[in-house]
């Protein structure tokens, strides 16, 4: 059987982590956390950061211990030990990355009518086509073209914050005060914000599922999950100040393209938002199809999958049948879905998993020594990420933030 080649460097899993996390999330979403949190938006999104960290740690020690493909249902085995347990967080996760993908691609048939009218179903069907093939080529051309497409989804973003950091220089005075949360229901806001910006924070756990093509996974994939955690931060909240200073809140919450809105202020052509939003959006279908493939790979390996999905092409060191099966389950699902809005189970089913993960960690601490070379995590941080993802889930189930 042939192994996956390991082509990624730490500069490559870093940009591929940042691309799935960046994605198309902060191009739509910044909006809608603007109608909940309005001008304290940016402590949403550093709210969901801190959220979003505890999980980040904990997966990164856990691909030191454990640097194999079909990261959280090796971890839940080596944890738990129960078949169906594996198999069920296996399973899921392959199912969110393929229904993302698929969401995703039912979403660049949108953005492309604001250039050129062409019938939904050929540019589903071409968009999935050309992923799979440059995903089936082989990694390191995936992540060479996901690094690419991120350095333009960065770009986008830093645009924005210079243009609204010059804005702000031309401004007179600032009330400082207006941004500070006085009462209950500016927090009950901020919380609702962050409920929803946490999934912009999504992406770091995809990055564990191509452990068996970077290079000294165990070095190098903690450090590429926090430096892309810290930086799309870092970037989201650079945005988020600039956008609250630049325009209201429900204008922006109003907006079917915020940052179009945003570019449009200053005097920038909403159209070159839109194009980026469009490679924003391909990447994300690209990645979210490695991740998927990746975890079907991973799980015939621990025999909880059919075999044929281990298989690997000797030319191209990835495994192609998985590459294709996921592709055609992406193409079918984003023809037949188009207006459903499936986020809120996609994110349920993801922090079940998270929740999962931080469990598996602290089962592994207590039950196995720390390896030699890693950085363990206190066993209060993968603790606190369980507790934060179930609240999380009861808020969802509650709608409490609705």
């Amino acid at each position: 059987m042939n192994p996956l080649k390991r082509s990624l460097s730490l500069p490559l899993v870093t940009f591929y982590g940042l691309g799935t996390i960046l994605g198309a999330g902060i191009y739509v979403l910044i909006g809608s956390v603007a109608g909940q949190a309005g001008l304290f938006l940016p402590l949403s999104f550093f709210a969901a950061a801190v959220i979003a960290g505890f999980t980040a740690f904990s997966y990164a020690e856990l691909v030191a211990r454990f640097p194999r493909s079909a990261g959280e249902a090796v971890y839940v085995s080596a944890a738990f030990d129960r078949r169906w347990l594996t198999a069920l967080v296996g399973y899921s996760g392959a199912a969110v990355g393929i229904i993302s993908a698929a969401t995703i691609a039912s979403g660049f048939a949108g953005y492309l009518n604001l250039f050129v009218v062409i019938e939904p179903h050929i540019v589903i069907t071409a968009v999935v086509t050309v992923l799979a093939v440059v995903a089936a080529v082989g990694i390191r051309a995936s992540a060479w073209t996901a690094t690419v497409m991120t350095l333009v989804e960065i770009a986008g973003l830093c645009l924005i914050i210079a243009l609204g950091s010059n804005h702000l220089w031309q401004v007179e005075s600032i009330d400082v005060m207006r941004y500070v949360p006085r009462d209950w229901g500016d927090w009950q806001g901020i919380g609702a914000g962050a409920f929803l910006a946490f999934y912009a924070f999504l992406g770091f756990e995809d990055m564990v599922n191509v452990a068996e093509e970077v290079r000294d996974a165990s070095r190098n994939l903690p450090r590429a999950i926090i430096t892309a955690l810290i930086f799309s931060t870092l970037l989201y909240l650079g945005v988020g100040f600039v956008a609250v200073t630049s325009v209201s809140p429900h204008r922006l919450s109003a907006s079917e393209a915020p940052l179009a809105t945003l570019a449009e202020i200053y005097s920038v052509s909403g159209r070159l938002m839109g194009l980026i939003a469009l490679i924003a959006i391909t990447n994300g279908a690209l990645i979210q199809m490695i991740k998927s493939s990746r975890i079907l790979y991973g799980m015939a390996n621990l025999g909880e999958a059919p075999a044929a999905f281990s298989r690997v092409g000797a030319r191209t060191g990835t495994p192609l049948i998985a590459t294709v099966v996921v592709a055609a389950l992406v193409l079918a699902f984003a023809l037949r879905l188009s207006t459903i809005d499936l986020a809120s189970l996609t994110s349920l089913v993801t922090l079940l998993i998270f929740a999962l993960v931080n469990a598996a960690l602290l089962r592994v601490q207590m039950t196995t020594s720390r390896p030699r070379g890693i950085i363990a995590c206190p066993a209060w941080v993968p603790a606190t990420g369980m507790v934060l993802c179930l609240l999380l889930i009861a808020a969802q189930f509650g709608g409490y933030f609705a």
